[in-house]
């Protein structure tokens, strides 16, 4: 390969060279800027970083916290505490124990989550807000009321030195939120905003995720409050109000501040704009109804500042915004020799249900429902709308806990075990809605759902199994049909016992469906994996099941062989109009 031809830098090395220029820019900023300005750089830079924690709550994660700069108060207060100590080290150490502090009250704070979304999460947070607020005008900060003041270590004494090491603090927070927003940590922040149940069908707890994503916001907001701390020196409730938390928020879904850039631009604009406003004769304060009116802008198109130069981007490089896949091509007798035999069904039971039973009300949604899946198999659990599919799958991948009979797993008992813990014990579901994080790439999805069992061979003989993408295309840029294909490939990497497939196949065109099923019917002998596939699709079932069950009003109408359950009358009638089909 030519010089010309490799790229110029690696997708891991492009951070830290951009990472060194910001350093260098920063310094360059530093020297050239009139000493005022570079004092409100120091505002701009402190901001950006309280808005780059503030978009993995708002925006990676999905959720909304009305508290930024409240748990910024929190580490500046640890600061201003540690000083009036006597605590040795300086601002070099008080700066992540006051991030640290902060941390621990945002997980405390994080604990609604878990219960709570949308508005009341953030009465909640904004509640917190306010009680701080009024907490700190009533005891002020350490060493306020006596005059002592939080010095700077020598070397960034001066207010050009105190700028350059806010830089640098910014730079390794942002390369932190880089390297977690690329991690199996930051797959779940997104994962859990676009659906919870997707998130824990990957064996992910959403208790985690939504606990990590408060902490680790709160922790770089802290790094902020203490880095207030070193450039004020004097501490005042003021700085911290809850009016000024809640206009960080909406700047923070102005800018789209989960992209790291965004965050730095939002800095940029919280002190720009009030700085504009009072060289022009207009009251500062005029500046949150300026953030007021961008964020009605904002919430009204659904867009951002981040997304808008993102989809600008990927205009100039002329990329199609929905990419067809279009691989899953049917296959002929030569190439499924060559993919491998169809073996069949195991002996031993590896899903065992008894007597399961769900209401909602004085509705009998399942009625003692009793079935086992062999190891190796493919079952088709079929029956017409509202027979109780959807909630037999429900119930037994945890998501119905309040059901009565047992479910056991390859012997084990699961019928109290939660959703992800049954998908790491190797019951894996997909789902009949969307559930793939179009946040995520193709790649990133795959090491999500696989977890520990992810191995970059295995992955790609996977997508290339299910004629899928390759893993570097963004999910956002490809359609239903291969967003299923995925979702099933992910979750065979997990090398799951036993795969539930909710209606795969939805959105493929014939040759697909045909393609598919050829393919999944090699799934047990291939990957080593049960299928219990949920399915309208009679031709699908024909040609894949090994089994057929049929739910009716919530019980099972037959069992058995596919012929034999295929062609029964009760069956039949069952499904009124589908007689024609069978």
């Amino acid at each position: 390969m030519r010089f010309a031809d490799r790229p110029f830098l690696s997708a891991a090395g492009r951070p830290i060279l951009i990472a060194s220029a910001a350093v260098v820019i920063g310094w360059i900023v530093s020297l050239v800027l009139p000493g005022y300005l570079v004092y409100l750089g120091i505002s701009a830079v402190v901001i950006g970083v309280a808005l780059i924690g503030l978009g993995i709550v708002t925006g990676t994660a999905g959720m909304i916290a009305l508290c930024q700069l409240t748990f910024a108060a929190v580490g500046a207060w640890i600061v201003a505490w540690l000083n009036t100590a006597g605590v040795p080290g300086g601002l070099y150490v008080w700066i992540p124990l006051g991030g640290i502090a902060a941390g621990i009250v945002g997980l405390l704070i994080g604990l609604p989550a878990l219960r709570l979304r949308g508005v009341n999460l953030a009465v909640v947070t904004l509640a917190f807000a306010f009680a701080i607020d009024v907490i700190l005008f009533k005891v002020q900060f350490p060493g306020t009321l006596t005059g002592t003041s939080v010095p700077r270590p020598d070397l960034v004494a001066s207010d050009r030195a105190y700028f350059l090491f806010a830089v640098v603090v910014l730079v390794v927070v942002a390369l932190a939120v880089w390297l977690l927003q690329r991690s199996r940590v930051g797959s779940g922040w997104r994962s859990v905003a676009f659906s919870e149940r997707g998130t824990a069908s990957a064996g992910s707890s959403v208790r985690t995720a939504k606990l990590t994503a408060f902490a680790v916001s709160a922790t770089i907001a802290g790094i902020a409050g203490g880095l207030i701390a070193g450039q004020v020196g004097n501490l005042y409730p003021t700085g911290f109000t809850t009016l000024q938390s809640l206009a960080l928020y909406v700047l923070s879904v102005v800018t789209g501040s989960y992209f790291i850039a965004m965050g730095v631009v939002g800095g940029i604009l919280w002190v720009l704009i009030p700085e504009l406003l009072k060289r022009w004769g207009v009251p500062q304060d005029w500046a949150f109804i300026v953030f007021g009116v961008l964020g009605i802008q904002t919430l009204t198109t659904n867009s951002n500042i981040g997304e808008d130069l993102r989809r600008l981007w990927r205009r100039l490089r002329r990329s199609r915004s929905i990419v067809r896949h279009g691989a899953l091509e049917p296959l002929d007798e030569e190439a499924l020799r060559a993919l491998g035999s169809t073996a069949g069904p195991g002996t031993a039971p590896l899903l065992e249900v008894e007597g399961l039973s769900v209401s909602f009300g004085s509705l009998r949604a399942l009625d003692g429902v009793t079935l086992t899946i062999p190891e190796r198999s493919i079952t088709a659990l079929i029956g017409p709308n509202g027979a109780g599919k959807s909630t037999f799958v429900d119930a037994i991948s945890g998501f119905l806990p309040q059901h009565l009979g047992e479910v056991l797993l390859d012997g084990t008992r699961i019928t109290r075990v939660p959703p992800h813990k049954r998908a790491r014990l190797g019951l894996r579901r997909t789902y009949q809605q969307d559930r793939v994080p179009p946040t995520l790439t193709v790649g990133a999805y795959m090491r999500f759902i696989a977890g520990a069992a992810s191995d970059p061979a295995e992955v790609e003989e996977l997508l290339e199994y299910f004629g899928c993408p390759g893993p570097d295309t963004p999910i956002s840029s490809v359609d239903i049909g291969t967003r299923r294909m995925i979702e099933v490939a992910a979750n065979l990497a997990a090398k799951p016992r036993l795969i539930v497939l909710d209606e795969p196949a939805a959105g493929l065109a014939h040759e697909e469906h045909v393609a598919f099923a050829q393919r999944l019917k090699l799934v047990p002998s291939r990957y080593g994996a049960a299928v219990l596939i949920i399915e309208h699709d009679l031709e699908l079932v024909r040609s894949v099941a090994d089994s057929v069950v049929v739910l009716d009003f919530g019980r099972v109408l037959a069992s058995g062989g596919q012929d034999e359950v295929l062609k029964s009358p009760e069956v039949i009638k069952a499904y009124m109009g589908e007689t024609e089909m069978l």
